[in-house]
């Protein structure tokens, strides 16, 4: 496999082994270069930017055969600038250089593939105008966290470079030597033995799944603190779900998700790392039931959030209470038959 690059973009030449394990022109393409989505292929091929022997290849079910050489031109990726979009927010705490808010279900933190409008950041350019931190980049001005678009909770902005610089320092850190505090409410699967722990377990791009993260030996540092705050009984009157506290000491993509799948307690409603929980739901009383089929999402909320103010140095603590989804899953959960 060879890559080359030049102002227009990158271009990929990709040799058939014959071993990848079908001959469709996509899954081949996927086994040989996963650093792009089937999705990202798919369109590729589509546009004619895939070729062989100079001649384009449109169709991703075309059969390849081993020694072919295969090219791929992907055209360069151009930022567009975010839009200001009047979208409502939920303002918890706003001064000069940072600005809290408490995150909905559904939004997206900034523009992405997919979701090039209705993001946290056009409402944020739209709220805080020509101040907002450009540190972050064209297509993330402010932004030095976030959240998934389906987890609800606390999350701090920056509204100008210097409380970009200083909340950014404070993040990486995360509380190792300053008062960075991150706090999360989890609703999970089962009982876990003992009433707290810690997951030390590194996390790395799935190595089939391109969208989703594993626990994998080479990757990133990540590290989970998490405590039971209440348990449920099912219909039987067994241990059945758990409501934890969690806090971060590393901040990777879906760590929470992660980790608490990989110690056998995925979160409720978590279609990408917990599926194979979803007939566990039949052990639920008919509310907790009902509630979960309605949720839509994983059961996760940011509820805490503490930090050192960039300029003034003040230590600023803030709480978010669940929101009514979660609320209603908590209730019904308690209710049990």
């Amino acid at each position: 496999m060879q890559s080359s690059s030049s102002n227009s973009g990158q271009r990929f030449r990709v040799t058939v082994a014959g071993d990848e394990g079908s001959a469709r022109l996509d899954r081949v393409l996927a086994v040989r270069r996963p650093e792009l989505s089937r999705s990202r292929l798919k369109a590729l091929i589509l546009a004619g930017s895939v070729t062989a022997g100079g001649a384009p290849i449109r169709d991703p079910a075309y059969h390849v055969a081993a020694g072919d050489t295969i090219t791929i031109d992907v055209p360069e990726a151009v930022a567009a600038e975010p839009k200001a979009e009047d979208i409502a927010l939920d303002i918890v705490y706003e001064d000069d250089d940072i600005v809290v808010i408490d995150k909905p279900r559904g939004l997206v933190v900034h523009p992405a593939a997919g979701h090039e409008t209705g993001t946290l950041v056009n409402a944020l350019i739209a709220h805080c105008g020509a101040s907002l931190s450009g540190i972050g980049g064209v297509k993330r001005p402010g932004i030095v966290h976030r959240l998934d678009k389906d987890t609800t909770g606390l999350m701090v902005v920056a509204k100008n470079d210097r409380a970009h610089k200083s909340l950014t320092e404070q993040f990486a850190d995360h509380g190792r030597t300053n008062e960075m505090r991150r706090g999360y409410l989890a609703f999970v699967w089962g009982v876990p033995n003992r009433q707290r722990g810690t997951v030390d377990a590194p996390i790395d791009r799935h190595p089939y799944a391109r969208e989703k993260m594993a626990v994998r030996e080479g990757g990133r540092e990540a590290v989970t603190h998490w405590e039971i705050r209440e348990t449920f009984n099912g219909r039987d009157g067994k241990p059945v779900a758990a409501l934890l506290a969690c806090q971060l000491e590393t901040g990777r993509t879906h760590q929470i998700r992660v980790h608490l799948a990989h110690i056998g307690h995925p979160l409720m409603g978590d279609a990408v790392y917990g599926p194979h929980f979803k007939t566990k739901a039949s052990h639920l009383g008919p509310q907790a039931q009902a509630a979960l089929a309605g949720l839509g999402r994983q059961a996760l909320h940011a509820y805490l959030l503490a930090l050192e103010h960039p300029k003034t140095g003040e230590i600023l603590h803030w709480e978010a209470d669940l929101p009514e989804d979660l609320l209603l899953l908590q209730s019904a959960l308690r209710a049990a038959l």
